[in-house]
């Protein structure tokens, strides 16, 4: 069973960056690919960016294209986020999922809040 922790949130002033981290642990060798999704505050959850745990494909919301950059390093189970430069519309609770090969995204961490004032 895959267990993901997320770190790395907090509050920035916009224009300003953080790098989220996912740890991942616990038969991570099922998981096909693995996601970041955010949820503002009385907003639906929406997919941020998402990557391919083996060949490494990458896709992105276009909210986020050109500022923020997904990555992972295999050795370590753990996924990243880089967000540069944050807006205040990127406030909210941020999540990774992972998900098996033809499968949904069925493992969530607890997530970590973003706060970006303006």
């Amino acid at each position: 069973q895959v267990q993901l922790v997320e770190s790395g949130g907090g509050l920035v002033q916009a224009g300003g960056s953080l790098r989220l981290s996912c740890a991942a642990s616990g038969g991570t060798s099922s998981i096909y690919a693995m996601g970041w999704f955010r949820r503002a505050p009385g907003q639906e959850r929406e997919s941020v960016a998402t990557i391919n745990w083996s060949g490494g494909t990458t896709s992105y919301a276009d909210s986020v294209k050109g500022r923020f950059t997904i990555s992972k390093d295999n050795a370590k189970n753990t996924m990243f986020l880089q967000m540069n430069p944050l807006k205040p519309e990127d406030t909210a609770v941020y999540y990774c999922a992972a998900r098996r090969f033809g499968k949904s995204y069925e493992t969530w961490g607890p997530g970590t809040q973003v706060t970006v004032s303006s």
